[in-house]
């Protein structure tokens, strides 16, 4: 395939709406009659009880299965042998992006469709044709490149609304480094999520969930805070969901990405969610880029504003140890890993260096 070749893809649905737990029958229908369900803990039965009624009231079969806390291979593999032993038809995802991802990674290895259902706005990880897989001692193992998106992701405004808010606002972290990952993929003409080069229309799409983010964050994270949802969210949930996954996966990831995989070497970050990560890895991706000040005071006022993690010590990192930030920093540009989409060459010196110095800009701004 020639590497010109660009495109855009999402998933064949993307429904926003509430109340969809209890009518996912109705979206699983037309891929299947037995559905195998992997559930986060925490919406188990809530999931066994609203959606396995819409099941039965259909006549469908379904089988619900407790995700095991870690998007491991080992995990995946549990859920094969259950779902090859029951003779499931459609598989789907109802948690978080660990779960979201596990029941991709099931499905594809299944070759069954796939139905998505986050119950946090914490990443993009619905939309994408991808899954990150990790060790079980939650170190980054690597990324699973799918064919396709989910078949249909399903966005329940009120069930993501009345999740904590930190798991909200962490999503608004992911989405906020989308715009500039796609920007720095774009100008080293690199390669997207779906290995073709970046487009337009991903470009744009990034660029106006960094717009929707700014514009209806702060609003949209008060109201979660009261959990309930309000056009405002509803609009930051479509960006941190929808526009931040597709235009990640049309537009690339470049330093932002590669940063929080490295990050995941170092144990006391472990903690820390995703997008509390990723929003670090763009603070060091904007150094190594020598952003304009403007540019960077935008970024850092509105991490202050919504409330995330600026400083290393706001993640939760208890020391800084030389050893564990140089093997993250080699980690960051690890050969496979999103760093080979920076416009110019970056080297484990140059990560290690920007880390440090993102970090001391943070603790300059943070008060």
């Amino acid at each position: 395939m020639s590497k010109t070749v660009k495109s855009v893809t999402s998933p064949k649905k993307f429904i926003l709406g509430q109340h969809l737990l209890r009518e996912l029958a109705q979206y699983t229908k037309i891929y299947g009659d037995h559905a195998y369900v992997i559930c986060d803990e925490f919406i188990l039965k809530r999931a066994e009880e609203e959606a396995g009624h819409s099941f039965a009231a259909e006549g469908h079969k379904s089988h619900f299965a407790k995700f095991n806390y870690e998007a491991t291979q080992e995990e995946i593999d549990r859920h094969r042998a259950e779902v090859r032993k029951l003779g499931v038809n459609v598989i789907v995802g109802i948690g978080g992006g660990k779960t979201l991802d596990t029941a991709k990674a099931t499905a594809y290895y299944e070759h069954l469709p796939v139905v998505i259902f986050p119950t946090i706005a914490s990443t993009d990880a619905p939309c994408t044709a991808l899954a990150v897989i990790y060790n079980t001692d939650g170190s980054f193992d690597h990324y699973l490149f799918l064919p396709s998106n989910p078949d249909t992701v399903l966005a329940d405004t009120a069930i993501l609304a009345a999740a904590p808010t930190r798991f909200f606002v962490a999503g608004i972290g992911d989405a906020l480094a989308t715009y500039f990952e796609a920007r720095a993929c774009y100008n080293k003409n690199g390669d997207n999520l779906v290995n073709l080069k970046p487009s337009l229309a991903g470009l744009g799409l990034a660029q106006m969930c960094y717009e929707t983010v700014l514009e209806y964050g702060l609003q949209a994270k008060i109201a979660v805070d009261q959990g309930i949802s309000t056009p405002a969210v509803e609009n930051v949930i479509e960006a941190t969901i929808y526009l931040s996954g597709v235009g990640a996966e049309a537009g690339g990831l470049a330093a932002a990405h590669a940063i929080h995989n490295g990050m995941t070497a170092v144990p006391s970050l472990h903690h820390a969610q995703h997008g509390e990560k990723v929003v670090f890895g763009l603070l060091t991706q904007l150094v190594l880029e020598n952003a304009p000040k403007e540019e960077l005071e935008t970024v850092i006022q509105f991490i202050k504003q919504i409330g995330l993690p600026l400083t290393l010590k706001d993640l939760g990192l208890d020391k800084f140890r030389e050893e564990e930030w140089r093997k993250a920093a080699e980690q960051a540009c690890a050969e496979g890993d999103t760093m080979k989409n920076m416009p110019h060459p970056v080297t484990p010196e140059d990560v290690y260096q920007a880390i440090i110095a993102a970090n001391a800009l943070a603790e300059y701004y943070h008060d």
